[in-house]
């Protein structure tokens, strides 16, 4: 296949639209189902280069879970606890493999934006990760292969419409690429920038011990962010990204809105969300709804009377502002990276109160001194990569 026919574009009016290989060769995927569109291709294609790095550099299996050409959650193939189970509605008695694991943590990041996502995997889809998202709202999937059983699961969904494609692993784009815009062509060399042990190097702060686990955790960031869209800052525990703030202009709103996500991810494993009891029924979709809703500050919207019925058996307690502030102080071992230097402290103040002991970014501000104290303020360990991995 040398060319694909999408039914349009970004939008129903721009048409028409196709995937094509510039030099007239195969196209390194193939459609087993489905008929993707134009930006579940743009999230297949990055969520795939993404997966694909983020196994080279960790060596365990890797997935991401993709909205709007940005990653909403990245993972590796980590064992679930009992509460990852509970929060991202995994039946006690699945049996996980550890690409599985992969995906759910990675779409568990930010499950409100990864309705409707795009999957990829960096391994070969299995059964037990197609009978975890059989279950959950989802575009498409990209993979390097499908089990038989996993393809059969995988086409049952969306009315046997569900996109499922499979790329050549071995597939390596050209040098450099190209790309129209208001009928003026850009080029710029391909992004082959490796991340790896040897970008955390430059250790810049008092303290230098950086672990093994929060290496990790550092890649991990710093993969996901060289795949978002700019500016993005991503917050990262025990190979899970749990907070993405993507496409701000100001970067200390990135750190927000980031550290807001990862404090939700933390909120849902407190005992007050652990203990709500949602009506029989009720979808994994609406639940987490009332559970954004209820930690946030317009809880009333699902506790009014005539209003909560519909959601919980049991009314809830209001989770207040003092209860939630005292849960996200117990946070810490956070990793967070950036895709462009923090020009002053405050972000590493922000990233603080979600629980960051770890900075990744790649240094070069005039006030890096700044930045510099205020991490050694709270005994953090920063790397200096410099690199920038801005995306667009």
């Amino acid at each position: 296949m040398t060319e694909f026919e999408l039914k349009y574009g970004c939008n129903p009016n721009q048409k028409p639209s196709k995937i094509y290989m510039k030099d007239g060769s195969e196209l390194p995927i193939k459609v087993l189902n489905g008929r993707p569109g134009y930006i579940n291709f743009l999230d297949a294609f990055n969520s795939w280069q993404l997966v694909m790095e983020l196994k080279e550099a960790t060596g365990m299996p890797s997935a991401a879970s993709f909205k709007h050409v940005s990653p909403a959650g990245a993972a590796v193939g980590k064992p679930l606890s009992d509460i990852d189970k509970q929060i991202y509605f995994v039946d006690p008695a699945a049996e996980l493999t550890p690409i599985a694991c992969a995906y759910i943590r990675a779409r568990g990041a930010d499950r409100l934006c990864s309705y409707g996502d795009w999957a990829a995997l960096s391994d070969v889809c299995d059964a037990a990760t197609a009978n975890y998202l059989k279950d959950e709202v989802s575009d498409g999937i990209i993979a390097p292969g499908y089990t038989e059983e996993a393809l059969a699961i995988l086409k049952t969904k969306k009315k046997g419409n569900y996109n499922v494609v499979e790329i050549d692993p071995n597939y390596v784009p050209a040098l450099s690429e190209t790309k129209d815009v208001f009928g003026i062509t850009f080029e710029q060399g391909h992004n082959n920038f490796k991340i790896d042990d040897a970008l955390l190097s430059n250790i810049v702060t008092k303290n230098k011990d950086l672990t093994k686990e929060a290496a990790i955790d550092m890649k991990v960031a710093l993969i996901t962010l060289k795949y978002t869209q700019s500016n993005s800052v991503c917050y990262v525990k025990d190979g899970q990204a749990i907070g993405v703030g993507a496409g701000q202009q100001s970067r200390i709103h990135c750190t927000r809105l980031a550290g807001n996500k990862a404090d939700n991810w933390y909120l849902r494993q407190s005992p007050k969300v652990l203990g709500l009891q949602f009506v029989d029924g009720l979808k994994r979709a609406e639940r987490d709804n009332a559970i954004d809703v209820y930690i946030s500050d317009e809880y009333e919207d699902v506790l009014a009377e005539g209003v909560w019925q519909t959601r919980f058996k049991v009314k809830p307690e209001v989770f207040t502002a003092e209860e939630k502030k005292a849960w996200i102080a117990k946070q810490s071992g956070v990793t967070v990276g950036s895709d462009a230097f923090f020009p002053f402290g405050d972000n590493i103040e922000r990233a603080r109160k979600s629980g960051a002991n770890y900075i990744a970014e790649p240094g070069g501000s005039i006030r890096d001194d700044n930045v510099i104290e205020t991490a050694d303020k709270y005994d953090m360990v920063m790397a200096f990569t410099g690199m920038r991995l801005f995306h667009h």
